[in-house]
Formats: structure tokens, C-alpha cells, sequence
């Protein structure tokens, strides 16, 4: 909240408030890796290992199908969707 007086007011008016918005987006990409489609049809292991030891900033989350998720862009985290075979079903990436 930032506060900003008329310059016409006398000053004894209080001040105006001004309101502020804020847009959240995801951070600009800083040369690190954010998405992996080399490990689309790996199995999980292989995929987790692989993103934990090219990101180790981020947190790995496998995830069987029909698994419920909360929607959120976390800049922590991997999402592994697998398959009932264990692979690897969509491009991991970071969110």
C-alpha cells in the first residue's frame, strides 16, 4: 500500500491510498533445466534419479495415474506422471 497525497489538498487531508496489484508468474529462465521430454518413457527411478541430479534445488514428485493433484505452479518442484506400467507418461517439467 503506498500512500500519495493531492497536491492541490491542504495538508491537513488525510492522504490517498493507492491501490497495488501484483501479477505472480513463473521466474525467468536463468540457464537452468526446467522440463525433461528425454525422459518421456522412463521408468520412474531412472527418471526421478536423473531430474534430482540435474536439479537438486527441486523437489521430485512421482505420480501414478488417476492421481489427484493440487493445481499450483510451485518453482520447487517436479511432477513425474507415470503410467500403470511405471514409465514415464508426459514431459516432467518444472510447476
Amino acid at each position: 500500500l503506498e500512500l500519495t497525497s493531492d497536491s492541490r489538498s491542504s495538508s491537513s487531508r488525510p492522504a490517498k491510498a493507492k491501490t497495488m496489484t501484483k501479477t505472480f508468474a513463473p521466474p525467468k529462465d536463468h540457464g537452468e533445466k526446467e522440463s525433461w521430454p528425454e525422459v518421456k518413457g522412463w521408468p520412474a527411478t531412472q527418471a526421478a534419479q536423473t531430474i534430482a541430479h540435474e536439479r537438486p534445488d527441486v523437489a521430485v514428485e512421482v505420480l501414478p495415474p488417476g492421481s489427484y493433484v493440487i493445481p499450483g505452479y510451485n518453482g520447487k518442484r517436479v511432477r513425474v506422471h507415470i503410467d500403470d506400467s511405471g514409465n514415464v507418461s508426459e514431459i516432467p517439467k518444472i510447476g
